[in-house]
């Protein structure tokens, strides 16, 4: 083993600059026995690299090389298999295990001591020795010895050592100088021995030399051993005289530091004192504002303000623990409480009697708004009670109780005030409103004009909720007198539900609109103004999550007449709102709880005078509530408004289905013509009046629904009424109307109608030319009858020229037919067809010359079409119509001026 080490440090390590310091035998485990080296090595540069080698011989020759490399530091175990008994099996655990069998358990076990060895020596790595014999495993050696242990495990692993380029050299020269020393070594080893001696016994004679050298410094050491040993004693005794002033000192220091810490006490309890006194001394001044201030005048109302914000922080001072056990504190907390409590009690008093004498003088005021149609304001009242905000903080936060009677207090008076004035504002409105109606009619239903009559009126709307939820009212039937002539039921026809015999003209609806618009302009600002105040005067700004509103228990209240006793703890936060501006709702929900009663009444009575207020309704509502929600979504204002919207779009839909249930049900004339229906007409007017109301209305899409389903209902009512008619031809019921229709929508331009309009112009063509051909069979009805037939006898498979020998179409027959329509007697079936055409077709729509013209065309049409078939039928024959083309286009010029 050990000329295979050496080899390989030759061939393998030396070239690299490697040593090997161990080396085992292996073959892997389970397989066939193919040997190598496992070889433990380390660099001879620094910093010095630990490897294990795998090395096999080649199998081209005897020289060895190197397989597979692996850094010590990767190692992680090393599995010895059996510490007690001899098995030549081990692991190596790197990046993953590695199955090696010895070929003996020596090398083996020398192998392993020598990675321990390794590892201990230069990397400190903790490898897991597992089933090694702990005798293979030394100790680590102390830090201090490591550089000569470290040379002992260096000698005894490494067996052979390599020279140094320093030590060649001299070898080099001494050999030079002896030339026999490679062919005689035993020459040369013997000169080398005697030169040994040589120098041997010169070390020796030197030693001896310096015998008496050595004698002197012994003499020199003695001599400073006494030396110290007399310094010593002078130490000691100067440590005992140092030893009493130690002593003294310890007590001087010990002295100081009771000092000290009676100056610390001292000083902590004058700060305590200070602090005392000067966070719960309340001046005499304060101390007579909280108990006799006026609350009535600014400066006495600026004292109390003070008196209560400096009594409030002395109150709230955080004492330190033990600070409520001193009894001059709680003689000054029994103080504060008495203060607090009187004071509390009498600006409960004062402000009780605020709004009392403040409801008097508002309630004196009224008179003055009765003939106009304005809510009177309360910015005085308002003002006068915003001096008293920071009183109401400061009750809010030291008498919860209080402030919430207060509050419970001011919601009840205000309520009633706000009933009062909004009562008789809405009932000058509806006065209004109904005086703008009864002036435009004529035969309209006679409205009340006094006040007491006129709630007799709107308490049937109230009674409803607010919501017309009957049938439409007589003003919105539609009705049409077919027995009367043609100008009578023009005149008799309603638009769309809302024009009666009482017709409302645009100055009306104008002026209706206006009052509408007046009522919301008036409850805005009334609503802003009284919102705002509340969140001020009240204090309700901020988010108080554990605060109770001030009217968690209306109902309570109102129902047996006394007021509720405070909830417990647990109820109180249970039912806590979550934030002041659920406070300000509830509070504004009470004060102001007939608004939205108040305006479905007027609603209401506004949709039974015109149903077509709604569309105003509609407008001005939805800008209201898109203003008030840009201001505050969640504020009150915003969602009355926005509950009343509601209203008034059922009653803008309610309109809609009325009107498309009234086309359902019209009814026309058996005896007369049919002309322009009502409905028709009606949704023209409709539309005008639509589009002047929703210009740059935020609410355009509910209009463009309402139109689709008009026009819908419209077409489809159409077509019903021309099946139905008698009287009139469908084609010129279907012609006429859809024409109108089309005129309208062109000229209106409803984007969201385009469809439609396109599809009424289709219609009213194709009926216009249905009519036409329909309309020509009878001048020419005989030749109409002959060619129809020959054409046939062309479908049947007659050729066209053998047509001719047929005996019901030769050509005697074909000029018999002929000779009977000459010139003379077209003019006068054209002339008689005018006349037709003439009865059928209305005044108001003018559509006589274009139906003539659209005649004039497919007669000249249907005149290329004869003289064709004759040239393909009867080639040759020469016969010809008794009249030209010419001849017609003046038939129909001389008629059409005729008439």
């Amino acid at each position: 083993m050990t000329a295979i080490k050496h080899a390989l440090q030759r061939d393998i390590f030396t070239p690299n600059d490697e040593r090997l310091l161990g080396i085992v035998n292996v073959c892997k485990a389970g397989k066939k026995k193919k040997n190598c080296f496992l070889c433990a090595t380390v660099t001879t540069e620094r910093p010095v690299q630990v490897k294990v080698v795998k090395v096999k011989k080649s199998d081209k020759g005897d020289f060895y090389k190197r397989q597979l490399t692996w850094e010590l530091r990767d190692l992680t175990e090393v599995d010895a298999k059996d510490a007690s008994k001899e098995n030549p099996e081990f692991d190596l655990h790197f990046e993953k295990v590695y199955r090696w069998v010895a070929s003996s358990t020596a090398e083996k076990n020398s192998f392993i001591s020598c990675i321990w060895k390794l590892n201990q020596r230069y990397l400190r790595k903790k490898v897991e020795f597992v089933n090694v014999s702990s005798q293979l495993l030394e100790e680590s050696v102390p830090s201090g010895e490591s550089q000569s242990v470290a040379g002992g495990d260096e000698d005894a692993l490494d067996d052979y050592q390599e020279l140094s380029a320093r030590e060649e050299q001299d070898i080099e020269s001494m050999m030079e100088m002896c030339d026999y020393a490679i062919s005689n070594a035993e020459a040369f080893a013997e000169q080398l021995s005697r030169e040994l001696q040589v120098l041997d016994g010169a070390n020796i004679q030197s030693i001896m030399a310096s015998e008496k050298q050595v004698n002197i410094l012994m003499q020199l050491l003695d001599e400073a051993l006494g030396e110290v040993d007399t310094i010593e004693g002078k130490l000691s005794s100067y440590e005992e005289m140092l030893q009493s002033v130690k002593e003294q000192m310890d007590q001087i220091s010990q002295s100081n530091r009771l000092i000290q810490i009676s100056n610390t006490n001292n000083g902590k309890l004058l700060d305590e004192i200070q602090f005392l006194v000067h966070n719960m001394d309340l001046s005499k001044g304060h101390i007579r504002a909280l108990q006799d201030g006026d609350l009535t005048s600014p400066k006495g109302i600026e004292a109390c303000i003070n008196a209560a914000e400096a009594l409030l922080q002395c109150m709230n001072v955080a004492l330190l623990p033990g600070h409520d056990k001193l009894m001059a504190v709680k003689q000054q907390q029994h103080l504060f409480t008495e203060l607090r409590d009187t004071f509390a009690r009498r600006l409960t008093n004062h402000l009780n009697n605020v709004f009392v004498h403040q409801g008097h003088d508002q309630s004196s005021t009224l008179s003055q708004h009765t003939a106009e149609l304005t809510l009177p304001k309360h910015s005085p009242l308002h003002r006068d009670l915003l001096r008293y905000a920071k009183l109401m903080e400061w009750l809010k936060n030291t008498h919860r109780e209080k402030y919430e009677g207060l509050s419970r207090t001011y919601v009840d008076y205000m309520s009633r005030l706000y009933e009062r004035e909004i009562k008789d504002f809405f009932e000058i409105a509806k006065i209004k409103m109904a005086g703008t109606s009864k002036e435009a009619k004529g035969k309209f239903a006679t409205l009340p004009r006094k006040e007491s009559a006129l709630k007799q009126e709107t308490e049937s709307l109230h009674g409803s909720s607010g919501k017309l939820t009957g049938s439409t009212s007589s003003l919105n039937k539609l009705t049409v007198q077919g027995s009367n002539s043609r100008r009578s039921q023009s005149s008799s026809l309603l638009d769309m539900g809302n024009m009666s015999a009482s017709d409302l003209d645009v100055a009306d609806r104008t002026k209706f609109d206006k009052i509408f618009e007046q009522v919301l302009s008036e409850l805005e600002p009334l609503c802003l103004a009284e919102q705002d105040f509340i969140s001020k005067f009240f204090k309700l700004q901020q988010q108080h999550p554990t605060v109770s509103p001030p009217l968690a228990q209306p109902e309570a209240e109102e129902s047996d007449g006394s007021t509720p006793s405070r909830m417990p703890p647990q109820a109180d936060h249970r039912h806590s709102l979550s934030s002041d501006k659920d406070v300000v709702r509830l509070m504004m929900n009470k004060i102001f709880q007939s608004i939205e009663t108040e305006l479905n009444s007027l609603i209401a009575l506004g949709d039974k005078i015109d149903s077509f207020h709604s569309l105003y309704m509609l407008v001005k509502m939805s800008h209201h509530v898109w203003t008030a929600e840009n201001v505050d979504p969640a504020s009150y204002l915003s969602t009355t408004l926005g509950n009343v919207l509601v209203t008034v779009k059922r009653n803008f839909d309610k309109c809609i289905s009325g009107q498309i249930r009234q086309m359902e049900e019209v009814k026309i004339s058996k005896k007369s013509k049919v002309g322009i229906l009502p409905f028709v007409t009606g949704f023209e007017e409709f539309a005008e009046l639509a589009e002047t109301i929703f210009r740059n209305a935020e609410r355009r899409g509910d209009l463009d629904k309402a139109y689709v389903k008009l026009i819908r209902a419209v077409f489809m009512n159409v077509e019903k009424v021309a099946s139905e008619s008698q009287k009139t031809p469908r084609d010129v019921v279907m012609m006429e109307n859809f024409h109108h229709i089309f005129s309208t929508l062109s000229r209106l331009k409803i984007s969201c109608l385009d469809a439609e309009r396109r599809d009424a112009k289709y219609k009213y063509t194709d009926h216009l030319q249905s009519y036409v051909i329909n309309s020509l069979g009878q001048p020419l009805e005989k030749l109409n009858h002959f060619f129809e037939g020959v054409e046939a006898r062309v479908a049947q498979g007659i050729r066209e020229e053998e047509v001719s020998y047929q005996l019901a179409f030769n050509k005697q027959e074909l000029r018999k037919v002929i000779k009977e329509y000459p010139g003379k007697e077209v003019k006068k079936g054209l002339d008689n067809l005018y006349k037709k055409v003439d009865k059928h077709l209305c005044e108001e729509e003018s559509l006589l010359q274009v139906v003539w013209h659209s005649t004039q065309d497919e007669f000249i049409r249907q005149y290329k079409h004869f003289e064709d078939l004759i040239g393909r039928c009867y080639p040759g024959s020469g016969i010809t119509m008794e009249f030209t083309i010419q001849d017609m286009l003046e038939y129909f010029s001389s008629i059409a001026q005729s008439h």
